[in-house]
């Protein structure tokens, strides 16, 4: 079974910045989609941030122009780049990995903590 480990996560003040990276244990195929979800406190989790296997991209609207996802495949990596931090982007992060099978199959990493204070 696929394993995803993340790290980048930490506390910042209001306008920092963080690094996620998510590695996964095997090999990532061209066919996957990726992508960062976040639940914070008192709220269901949210999609903060997609990429697809043709690089297009998608962003909650809340993040969009601060963060940025980008994938290395060779690699087998998802990163998202977090500027511009606000208290509201405090959450646990979680990568997942969507393999695209008949019948798709999400990998979802344990979640790094991020905390913003102002």
């Amino acid at each position: 079974q696929v394993q995803l480990v993340e790290s980048g996560g930490g506390s910042v003040q209001t306008g920092g910045s963080l690094r996620l990276s998510c590695a996964a244990s095997s090999n990532i195929l061209s066919t996957d989609a990726m992508g960062w979800y976040r639940r914070a406190p008192g709220k269901q989790r949210e999609l903060v941030a997609s990429i697809t296997s043709g690089e297009t991209t998608n962003y909650a609207p809340s993040v969009k122009g601060r963060f940025t996802i980008s994938r290395d495949n060779a690699q087998n990596t998802v990163i998202l780049q977090m500027s511009s931090l606000k208290p509201e982007d405090t959450a646990v992060y979680y990568c997942n990995f969507r393999r695209l099978l008949v019948r798709p199959i999400d990998y979802w990493g344990q979640g790094t903590q991020v905390t913003v204070s102002s």
